[in-house]
């Protein structure tokens, strides 16, 4: 009896790391998140690397083509507090992986917050779309504009200056 309960106590957090709960009559499928790599992409159930449809953040990292961007740092650390341990849900467009071989998704969150949008609308990322995957382009310009004139995030005075000293 004690083995059977160890052994229950092992395959529970598998269980709960990606199951489906069913809403209504429709099934979503929960991943959880277990890294974050920066401010739009992150990896699910440590074996699928997403990249968020529709929005670009800055880079947080220098790489070998690429230097940290103005705000990159905050948007992987906004990202990185939002999302590690919690589930998401994935929900796809016209292509489903990219050139790198990473999940394109519209990410929900179990509250159904669209965390791609929300990255827009408070100024931790810029419309970014790549056809076909547009399905939400109007939506993420509008929010992006109103993060703009409301100085959200990227687009508050500090971004304005940081621009001035780096043409």
């Amino acid at each position: 009896m004690r083995h059977t309960r160890f052994f229950l106590f092992l395959l529970l957090p598998l269980f709960f790391a990606s199951c489906t709960v069913k809403e209504g009559s429709e099934e979503k499928e929960l991943h959880k998140v277990t890294k974050v790599i920066d401010g739009d992409t992150f990896w699910i159930d440590d074996k699928e690397k997403v990249r968020l449809i529709g929005v670009d953040a800055p880079e947080s990292r220098n790489t070998g083509r690429k230097k940290i961007g103005y705000y990159g740092k905050e948007a992987k650390a906004f990202l990185k507090s939002y999302l590690m341990g919690k589930r998401v849900e994935l929900k796809y467009d016209v292509t489903r992986t990219d050139r790198y071989q990473r999940t394109l998704a519209y990410v929900y969150l179990e509250d159904g917050t669209f965390l791609n949008a929300e990255l827009v609308k408070l100024g931790y990322a810029m419309v970014y779309t790549v056809p076909p995957n547009v399905k939400y382009a109007d939506d993420f310009l509008e929010l992006q504009r109103e993060a703009r004139e409301n100085g959200r995030g990227l687009w508050g005075k500090e971004d304005l200056e940081y621009q001035a000293s780096n043409p």
